[in-house]
């Protein structure tokens, strides 16, 4: 007869369990709604391609962009005729704004993704463990694990080993 003890119990460390406050959820919500309200006019959408074609402006590129700016500035004798000094600078500052408003969201952001992923790794991980166990009382004929089985072997239609 199967029965619990039937199987060595699996040790399963559970490094994280949030359990965040409907009300925290429901500020947190509210105050992105409102970043994304107040950030909308500001921002703009590039297709794939134009990113991969943009050049990009790290922390190493700044001190330069800055450099030149001034240069352009003091020494405009050297500016080519498409060269708006003004635009650029606009530009220039947008980015190190934007970025101070980015930095500390990525850092929320990697938080939130690492918590989700180990969520949802923990609680699959766990709920392997059951599936496990009631797939072995189906084949041990348990009364009520065949069906309990069958409904959750869906999720894995198509995997398996290729013929």
């Amino acid at each position: 007869m199967f029965n619990q003890n039937t199987f060595k119990a699996m040790s399963i460390e559970n490094k994280v369990a949030v359990q965040i406050p409907a009300k925290t959820l429901t500020d947190v919500k509210a105050k992105v709604k409102e970043i994304q309200t107040l950030l909308k006019p500001y921002l703009i959408a590039m297709t794939p391609d134009e990113r991969g074609a943009a050049l990009k402006m790290g922390d190493a590129t700044e001190p330069f962009v800055q450099k030149v700016i001034d240069y352009a500035k003091t020494d405009p004798q050297f500016l080519p005729p498409y060269f708006n000094v003004e635009d650029i600078e606009v530009d220039f500052n947008a980015t190190r704004d934007l970025n101070s408003v980015a930095r500390p969201l990525e850092q929320i952001m990697n938080g939130l993704s690492d918590t989700i992923l180990l969520s949802g790794s923990e609680a699959f991980q766990a709920t392997l463990s059951f599936y496990n166990s009631v797939g072995y009382a189906s084949k041990a004929k348990v009364p009520g694990a065949k069906s309990i089985h069958d409904n959750l072997k869906s999720r894995f239609n198509g995997q398996g080993k290729k013929k």
